[in-house]
């Protein structure tokens, strides 16, 4: 992820910005609308974007012209929904790139297809699947932003196969050789993303329930005999 400046080719730089604009414009509408109808919610959109911004800039040197790190976008997708964290990582991302060198102007699109579109939409659907199941809320949180994490990695992957296919086994060998190489850094960082997202929801829980409940995240439910207040948020 964070596709350095002009490691693409060209077109495929182009191709990749034309396909996350549709996604960035709808995701502006969306939070847009946000704001005007719940404008309490403003501080939790200014701590999503502060969480995504700190943890994709600690980067981990992985394959050559990319990196590896958290990525922080399955907190707002879970709060917000995608299409309004596919805004929230277009602007971290460019502020990156202007300021810490970190993604590029010309892989912008790129970098913003992988981390603020496709790993959003994959970690709140995985989050959204397992709710189904009645599943304790902080275990989705953990699987909704580990798969954000890593679904990210995932695309960055196919990007870079598409870019620069192996001269011997083409599109399929480059995926293989990028995949694995991403997931020996990725995973573990996947699992520790999904565990402090875990951490900072339940901070939420605690001090701003009344919005996550709002939010459709929580549920205002009765605490059973003996439970503490922890113990209904986890649920």
């Amino acid at each position: 992820m964070h596709i350095a400046e002009g490691f693409l080719p060209p077109l495929h730089a182009a191709a990749w910005g034309a396909a996350s604009a549709p996604f960035v414009v709808h995701g502006v509408r969306s939070l847009t609308r946000e704001v005007k109808a719940n404008p309490e919610s403003t501080l939790l959109l200014g701590a999503s974007g502060a969480f995504t911004f700190v943890l994709s800039a600690l980067k981990i040197p992985s394959v050559t012209g990319s990196c590896s790190h958290p990525t922080g976008t399955g907190l707002g997708a879970i709060l917000f929904r995608p299409p309004v964290m596919a805004v929230l990582g277009t602007i971290t991302l460019l502020f990156q790139a202007l300021l810490l060198a970190h993604g590029g102007l010309t892989t912008l699109g790129a970098n913003v297809f992988s981390m603020a579109i496709a790993g959003p939409w994959a970690g709140y659907a995985v989050y959204r699947l397992l709710r189904r199941f009645d599943l304790p809320l902080m275990v989705t949180v953990f699987f909704g932003a580990f798969f954000a994490d890593l679904v990210t990695y995932c695309v960055t992957s196919v990007q870079l196969a598409l870019a620069f296919p192996d001269p011997a086994t083409g599109f399929p060998g480059a995926l293989a050789k990028f995949g694995a190489i991403f997931a020996v850094t990725q995973i573990p960082l996947a699992v520790s993303e999904g565990l402090l997202t875990v951490l900072v929801m339940r901070l939420l829980m605690q001090a701003s329930k009344s919005d996550l409940v709002r939010l459709g995240v929580a549920k205002l439910t009765p605490a059973r005999p003996g439970e503490t207040e922890a113990e209904v948020a986890a649920r």
